[in-house]
C-alpha cells in the first residue's frame, strides 16, 4: 500500500484542528460547539475520502458548498 504524503498531511491538520478545538473550547456543548465539532470532522472525512479516490470532484465541491452554506447560517443566525 502506497502512503500518500498529502493524504498524512490532510490527517495531521485535521488532527491538530480536532485537538486546537477542545483546547479553546468552553465548558458544555452548545449550538455553535456541536456545529463547529461538525463541520470539522465532516471537512476531514470528505478530505481524506477524496483523497482516497472514494468519492468524485463534483460530490467534493457540493459538499464543500453545503459547508459554507451551513457555516454562513450558523456565524449570521439571530440569537434566541
Amino acid at each position: 500500500m502506497e502512503v500518500s504524503y498529502l493524504m498524512c498531511g490532510v490527517f495531521i491538520i485535521s488532527v491538530v484542528s480536532l485537538i486546537g478545538f477542545f483546547k479553546t473550547k468552553k465548558e458544555g456543548f452548545g449550538k455553535f460547539t456541536i456545529s463547529s465539532l461538525l463541520l470539522i470532522m465532516i471537512i476531514s472525512i470528505s478530505s481524506l475520502l477524496y483523497l482516497g479516490d472514494k468519492i468524485d470532484e463534483k460530490s467534493i465541491i457540493n459538499l464543500f458548498f453545503a459547508i459554507i452554506g451551513f457555516a454562513g447560517g450558523l456565524f449570521t443566525s439571530k440569537g434566541e
